[in-house]
């Protein structure tokens, strides 16, 4: 059975942070790339950052750059996304996602935690 449960988010004032986690279960964590999506209303789901299997190399959109870091540790099954500086335009429902390395590369989505920036 996989999982992806999201945990973190919530009601945040402009300048403050948050830290999201995502907690995995039912595959072999280390063999996938893991990233954090988000979709505000009326607008199409954006990847926000990426963290890669094998090297840890991460990336990151033009948006959240400087401000976001993604993480994982392996031994928990856990990605986490440090968010900092966050503004109104972050608000939004965050996703986990998890891309295997592995042909035939299955796709797993979490649930979404929603965070809201606001004054």
């Amino acid at each position: 059975q996989v999982q992806l449960v999201e945990s973190g988010g919530g009601l945040v004032q402009p300048g403050g942070s948050l830290r999201l986690s995502c907690a995995a279960s039912g595959f072999t964590f280390s063999r996938y790339a893991m990233r954090w999506y988000r979709q505000a209303p009326g607008k199409e789901r954006e990847l926000v950052a990426a963290i890669s299997a094998l090297s840890g190399s991460t990336n990151y959109a033009d948006s959240v750059k400087g401000r976001f870091t993604i993480s994982r540790d392996n031994a928990k099954n856990t990605v986490y996304l440090q968010m900092n500086s966050l503004k109104p335009e972050d608000t939004a429902v965050y996703f986990c996602n998890a891309r295997g390395i592995d042909l035939p590369r299955y796709q797993y989505w979490g649930q979404g935690t929603q965070v809201t920036v606001s004054s």
